[in-house]
């Protein structure tokens, strides 16, 4: 009789409190929770139809990502870093993904430039169609295709948790007028140098789509605190 072969261990289920942060850090990067969004513990406990115990174990385990934030009389609240913060967050998050788009015009195979070109067009069709959410998720992909072109495992995972901290504040600004339109022309630029193996000018295309991206959020955050936006 042939001897059984060897299972791999089965991984643990996760914990209630892991599956509402696994939840929760979703929400946020994908923008459905907008920084400053409170996260109180009774509201989310109804929401996951659990006790109030694994909603304030899961925040805990957020905190250390930097997603959420403890502010006082308020509670719990997704993270809003301050102006000085967010700005050296966005310069990094410029120079690493610069860093990833150089790589790519010169490291790119022949089916990873495809695949970019196929993202570019599928996007092009979300602009068309007035299609956010979707234009949303397929940004992150995009971006996901330069680190992954970079053939840099170090950058591409350092970019990856750079990206992540930022990503709320990079999918709320998809919703000032007009910006989708315009960050497809950014992304086609990228693109653009890309294929044609000018590094230089991939990393100043990535730069500059950065640089519009974080002025675009300041100034979406500056027009709420205006007395008139009530």
């Amino acid at each position: 009789m042939p001897a059984a072969s060897p299972q791999e261990p089965s991984k643990p289920r996760p914990t209630r409190a892991e599956a509402i942060a696994a939840q929760l850090a979703d929400d946020i990067v994908a923008g459905r929770l907008r920084p400053g969004a409170a996260l109180d513990e009774t509201s989310l406990a109804a929401h996951f139809a659990v006790s109030r115990t694994p909603v304030r174990e899961a925040l805990r385990q957020l905190a250390p990502t930097g997603l959420v934030q403890s502010v006082p009389r308020r509670g719990c609240v997704v993270a809003v870093p301050d102006a000085n913060q967010l700005a050296e967050m966005f310069v990094v998050m410029a120079e690493l993904e610069a860093m990833a788009a150089a790589h790519c015009a010169m490291a790119m195979t022949p089916q990873e430039r495809r695949g970019l070109e196929r993202q570019i067009a599928c996007m092009a069709a979300m602009v068309r169609d007035g299609d956010v959410a979707g234009y949303r998720a397929a940004n992150v992909a995009f971006h996901h295709l330069l680190y992954a072109g970079s053939h840099n495992r170090y950058l591409a995972e350092i970019a990856t948790a750079t990206r992540r901290r930022l990503a709320p504040f990079r999918a709320a600004q998809l919703e000032a007028p007009d910006r989708m339109r315009k960050s497809h022309e950014e992304h086609v630029a990228i693109v653009t140098a890309i294929q044609r193996g000018e590094a230089a000018a991939a990393a100043a295309a990535l730069r500059a789509h950065i640089d519009v991206t974080e002025r675009t959020w300041v100034a979406m955050a500056e027009a709420r605190t205006r007395p008139d936006a009530a």
